[in-house]
């Protein structure tokens, strides 16, 4: 398929994203004459999508209408409306297990048979981040916003000056923090007063030591699945990390959304910084000389030798998802919406200027002709040459379960739990 098609095809399903700009409509599968869509408020992409919804209303019968909210509420409002006359005709979502909730309810419109009648469409994802709307082997949702691995990002100058290359596997971690604390930095940035910055040390040891089925038995809640021993590994992992001084002594009172974390990358104070792909927007808003004077590197997390899992597999947010409603009376229409070719290349164009890399085959081109063009063709490529993209396990577990993770995560890491005791107390989660 040629990139022009491509480029097409998520021009269409962003085109979805692109009803979810402006409007507010009333109706749901109940009634009405309009396609009802809830998403995200999300200002950062408005001025790009908003262009889109005049389009598909003019061309269109059943016309779109957008009730947007802030993610907290979002959550809780979308479980209590599904199933209701209430319920929004297409709803974002974020894949895996946040989308299994509503799978296993049977509120959510299979579109396998849709996908397979448009081959075009379905093969242009990227297939891990596609797969992560897929749910006991069928599909329930298409991605729709950029990708967002989490990456090793690292302080050129500072590695370079203490001898180092990026580490590529757990012991050459294990040497740059040694030689890091001898030189005086901090070998790596935890912003350990949020506990989902130290899931993604936890997340990435259990796929490198164990794989992705790990994970699965996980969300599964198969019983001793937190027990299993590449999870007791991981967390003994982290604590040893912990130990050998790699995050250094204050990590517990580092805070990410203030920008600290990054800017004691940014200044060498510290070598590297575990992080998602919506760091490098933090630093161009915060610390742009840092970018722009190519100090900034990046690569993917290390190896574990001996380790079950596919060294090429990553962690993260694979994308956000649009689904349609079972129950909606405007099904057809609402998988139309999703499929149908209605938005023009200029808007991929767009997304990947604001700094989004779709997740779609075939636009290496575009990547590399974009502002932060090394960056962006890094992360399409460790996605696209990824065998599995885990979800981000607190949007992939159930909220209450999440949550105790997290506040576990945080008493492991300061050392007043232990692997066993934070298995023990998860187990009791299911």
């Amino acid at each position: 398929m040629s990139r022009t098609h491509r480029t097409r095809v998520i021009g269409s399903t962003a085109l979805a994203l692109s009803l979810l700009a402006t409007g507010c409509g009333t109706s749901g599968p109940g009634g009405g004459d309009a396609l009802q869509v809830w998403a995200l408020e999300d200002a950062a992409v408005n001025e790009i999508v908003e262009r889109g919804i005049e389009a598909h209303n003019a061309s269109h019968d059943v016309p779109a209408e957008l009730v947007t909210f802030v993610n907290d509420a979002y959550k809780q409002r979308l479980q209590v409306a599904l199933g209701s006359p209430n319920a929004p005709d297409v709803f974002f979502n974020w894949g895996g297990g946040n989308l299994a909730q509503y799978t296993d309810q049977g509120q959510v419109l299979d579109l396998t048979p849709t996908l397979d009648d448009n081959p075009g469409f379905r093969d242009a994802f990227l297939p891990s981040v596609l797969d992560v709307a897929a749910i006991d082997g069928a599909y329930y949702g298409v991605p729709l916003l950029g990708v967002q691995p989490v990456v090793m990002y690292y302080n050129k100058p500072v590695l370079e000056a203490a001898g180092l290359q990026p580490p590529r596997t757990l012991d050459d971690l294990h040497e740059a923090i040694e030689v890091l604390q001898a030189d005086g930095v901090t070998p790596i940035v935890l912003p350990g007063a949020q506990g989902w910055t130290q899931l993604m040390w936890f997340s990435y040891l259990v796929d490198r030591i164990g794989g992705p089925d790990v994970f699965q038995a996980v969300v599964d809640e198969e019983e001793d699945a937190w027990r299993h021993p590449a999870v007791l590994e991981a967390l003994a992992t982290c604590q040893d990390l912990v130990d050998r001084g790699a995050f250094g002594a204050n990590f517990t009172s580092i805070d990410y959304d203030n920008g600290s974390a990054s800017a004691l990358l940014a200044t060498g104070e510290s070598a590297m910084f575990l992080m998602g792909s919506w760091d490098i927007a933090q630093q161009m808003d915060n610390n742009p000389g840092f970018v722009e004077n190519d100090e900034l590197g990046f690569t993917s997390f290390p190896v574990v030798e001996g380790g079950a899992g596919d060294p090429d597999a990553i962690v993260g947010n694979p994308s956000n998802y649009f689904s349609v409603n079972s129950d909606s009376q405007h099904a057809e229409a609402a998988t139309d919406f999703l499929v149908e070719t209605m938005a023009s290349e200029e808007y991929v164009d767009e997304l990947i200027r604001a700094g989004q890399v779709p997740a779609v085959e075939g636009i290496e081109d575009q990547l590399q002709e974009s502002d932060h063009a090394e960056f962006a063709t890094f992360t399409h490529q460790l996605v696209s040459g990824a065998p599995t993209f885990t979800q981000s396990w607190d949007q992939a577990l159930a909220p209450a379960a999440a949550e105790a993770m997290l506040t576990n995560l945080q008493l492991l890491f300061i050392g007043d739990i232990t692997p066993e005791e934070f298995a023990e107390d998860m187990e009791q989660q299911r």
